[in-house]
């Protein structure tokens, strides 16, 4: 009977597994075979160079603007995101009916295709548009949307901003149902205003879903990629450029796979220091403040 349910979750879990070696181990393993082969994705044959693509990569401009470009769209997403989200959860969540109405309605952009999405921004924010030719007509001049590095850095982090802001939101409105009603009771009786009971109610009881939102924000600003793709490509003066641009540009617009793999793998080490050192810090700042 042991060995049969053990068989049993295998064979449950084996779909999972399997998608996981097909689309992540053996990519995984094959990336990191190239790291240390200068190949054009063609040739029969790989170079072997060592340690000279990561040297390379280290030195390079374009890995630099990747780098810090990352850390520019983390200060801007992270936060917004985050009291978006809380804020559209903290709307449903008291709606006195049709919640999954409107719930679904904020969690839609998030299945809209990011090209389309881009696409559709482009269009507006063209010189030609109706929203830029409103702006001339009404205060004299119009921003250069997608010709200026702060402008642009904006309108990217506000789309991704716009895509994931229902979906986090989900995440705070199964925290704040989970909340009991008797507390926000029991603080009213003791004369605490609502100010006061979000303060000291709402926000520490939401802790756990604060910790996966914030984690989950901070990965996501590793892998940007259609936005600035489809909108600036990177500019301007690589201001929007990003590891996953340089990834693609390297592997597969100079087919130089080996080098592509290498800042892939600095792109997962950047990831992977990043979110460990946000996790702590919101951790050590959960148990001072006795949210965990």
């Amino acid at each position: 009977m042991k060995l049969q349910k053990e068989l049993r979750g295998w064979l449950l879990a084996s779909p999972y597994l399997l998608t996981a070696v097909l689309f992540f181990l053996i990519p995984l393993g094959w990336s990191l075979s190239l790291v240390l082969f200068d190949w054009n994705l063609i040739a029969p044959v790989r170079i072997y160079v060592g340690l000279g693509n990561f040297q390379e990569a280290l030195r390079s401009t374009r890995v630099l603007h990747a780098f810090v470009n990352t850390y520019k769209f983390m200060a801007a997403i992270v936060p917004a995101v985050v009291v978006v989200s809380l804020g559209l959860a903290l709307i449903v969540h008291h709606l006195p009916r049709l919640k999954w109405f409107y719930a679904v309605g904020f969690f839609l952009p998030y299945l809209a295709s990011g090209v389309a999405i881009s696409l559709v921004v482009r269009g507006v924010l063209s010189y030609d548009s109706a929203f830029n030719a409103f702006l001339r007509a009404t205060f004299g001049s119009a921003p250069r949307w997608l010709r200026e590095p702060a402008w642009a850095t904006l309108v990217i982090s506000a789309m991704i901003v716009w895509k994931l802001s229902g979906y986090y939101a989900l995440i705070f409105l199964a925290g704040l149902q989970n909340i009991p009603r008797e507390l926000y009771e029991a603080a009213a009786l003791d004369g605490a205003g609502a100010l006061t009971q979000f303060g000291k109610i709402t926000l520490p009881l939401l802790y756990p879903a604060f910790y996966t939102v914030l984690i989950l924000a901070v990965g996501l600003c590793f892998g940007i990629f259609t936005e600035p793709y489809v909108l600036t490509g990177g500019g301007p003066r690589f201001a929007t450029y990003t590891w996953q641009l340089e990834i693609y540009y390297q592997a597969f617009e100079r087919f130089r796979a080996g080098y592509g793999a290498t800042v892939a793998v600095l792109n997962a080490l950047a990831t992977f220091v990043s979110v460990l050192i946000i996790r702590r810090l919101v951790e050590s700042w959960g148990v001072r403040k006795g949210f965990r």
